[in-house]
Protein backbone atom coordinates (compact mmCIF):
# COMPACT_ATOMS: atom_id res chain seq x y z
CA UNK A 1 0.00 0.00 0.00
CA UNK A 2 2.41 2.80 0.79
CA UNK A 3 3.56 2.33 -3.15
CA UNK A 4 0.32 3.32 -4.27
CA UNK A 5 0.32 5.88 -1.77
CA UNK A 6 3.77 7.32 -3.12
CA UNK A 7 2.17 6.90 -6.71
CA UNK A 8 -0.84 9.18 -5.47
CA UNK A 9 1.10 11.46 -3.68
CA UNK A 10 3.07 12.08 -7.02
CA UNK A 11 0.14 12.59 -9.13
CA UNK A 12 -1.22 14.92 -5.80
CA UNK A 13 1.69 16.90 -6.49
CA UNK A 14 1.97 17.37 -10.15
CA UNK A 15 -1.56 18.47 -10.29
CA UNK A 16 -0.96 21.35 -7.63
CA UNK A 17 2.66 22.36 -9.53
CA UNK A 18 0.57 22.21 -12.70
CA UNK A 19 -2.25 24.57 -11.38
CA UNK A 20 0.28 26.96 -9.90
CA UNK A 21 1.02 27.59 -12.85
CA UNK A 22 -2.39 28.04 -14.23
CA UNK A 23 -3.80 30.21 -10.92
CA UNK A 24 -1.74 33.18 -12.34
CA UNK A 25 0.02 34.37 -8.77
CA UNK A 26 -3.16 33.00 -7.10
CA UNK A 27 -5.12 35.78 -9.08
CA UNK A 28 -7.46 32.74 -10.37
CA UNK A 29 -9.72 31.06 -8.01
CA UNK A 30 -10.73 27.55 -9.44
CA UNK A 31 -6.43 26.64 -9.93
CA UNK A 32 -5.70 28.12 -6.89
CA UNK A 33 -7.95 25.90 -4.90
CA UNK A 34 -6.45 23.30 -6.80
CA UNK A 35 -2.86 23.80 -5.85
CA UNK A 36 -4.32 23.74 -2.74
CA UNK A 37 -6.06 20.13 -2.82
CA UNK A 38 -3.61 19.03 -4.94
CA UNK A 39 -0.33 19.45 -2.29
CA UNK A 40 -2.85 18.74 0.76
CA UNK A 41 -3.45 15.47 -0.88
CA UNK A 42 0.29 14.91 -1.42
CA UNK A 43 1.75 15.91 1.43
CA UNK A 44 -0.66 13.82 3.64
CA UNK A 45 -0.25 10.64 1.79
CA UNK A 46 3.69 11.63 1.89
CA UNK A 47 3.54 11.18 5.24
CA UNK A 48 1.84 8.13 5.43
CA UNK A 49 4.12 6.85 3.11
CA UNK A 50 7.31 7.62 5.23
CA UNK A 51 5.94 5.25 8.01
CA UNK A 52 6.94 2.45 5.40
CA UNK A 53 9.49 3.66 2.80
CA UNK A 54 12.59 5.16 3.92
CA UNK A 55 12.89 8.85 3.56
CA UNK A 56 15.53 9.11 1.20
CA UNK A 57 13.98 6.82 -1.01
CA UNK A 58 10.50 8.37 -0.92
CA UNK A 59 11.94 11.82 -1.71
CA UNK A 60 14.11 10.40 -4.90
CA UNK A 61 11.21 9.03 -6.14
CA UNK A 62 9.05 11.70 -5.33
CA UNK A 63 11.28 14.11 -6.73
CA UNK A 64 12.18 12.40 -9.68
CA UNK A 65 9.20 11.07 -10.93
CA UNK A 66 7.96 14.54 -10.44
CA UNK A 67 10.12 16.38 -12.24
CA UNK A 68 9.89 14.42 -15.16
CA UNK A 69 5.57 14.49 -14.88
CA UNK A 70 5.95 18.07 -14.33
CA UNK A 71 8.12 18.82 -17.54
CA UNK A 72 6.34 16.70 -20.02
CA UNK A 73 3.24 18.31 -18.69
CA UNK A 74 4.94 21.43 -19.37
CA UNK A 75 6.04 20.91 -22.69
CA UNK A 76 2.35 19.28 -23.46
CA UNK A 77 0.52 22.02 -21.96
CA UNK A 78 2.57 24.92 -21.76
CA UNK A 79 4.66 24.50 -24.67
CA UNK A 80 7.77 24.80 -22.88
CA UNK A 81 10.60 24.45 -25.14
CA UNK A 82 13.13 21.19 -23.75
CA UNK A 83 16.29 21.57 -26.30
CA UNK A 84 18.47 17.87 -26.29
CA UNK A 85 20.44 18.77 -22.77
CA UNK A 86 17.16 19.23 -20.61
CA UNK A 87 15.74 15.77 -21.97
CA UNK A 88 19.15 14.22 -21.11
CA UNK A 89 18.78 15.37 -17.45
CA UNK A 90 15.40 13.74 -17.17
CA UNK A 91 16.46 10.85 -18.36
CA UNK A 92 18.96 10.74 -15.87
CA UNK A 93 16.55 11.92 -13.16
CA UNK A 94 14.44 9.12 -14.48
CA UNK A 95 16.91 6.26 -15.05
CA UNK A 96 18.42 7.47 -11.00
CA UNK A 97 14.71 6.45 -9.88
CA UNK A 98 14.99 3.25 -12.11
CA UNK A 99 18.04 2.12 -10.48
CA UNK A 100 17.29 3.21 -6.58
CA UNK A 101 14.12 0.67 -7.48
CA UNK A 102 15.51 -2.30 -9.39
CA UNK A 103 19.10 -2.65 -8.02
CA UNK A 104 19.37 -0.90 -4.92
CA UNK A 105 19.15 -2.86 -1.41
CA UNK A 106 18.25 0.50 0.36
CA UNK A 107 14.27 0.08 -1.42
CA UNK A 108 12.23 -2.17 0.86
Amino acid sequence: MPWLYLLLAIAGEVVGTTALKASDGFTRLGPSLLVILGYGIAFYLLAQVLRTIPLGITYAIWSGVGVAAVTLIGWLAYGQRLDIPAILGIGLIVAGVLVLNLWSGATP
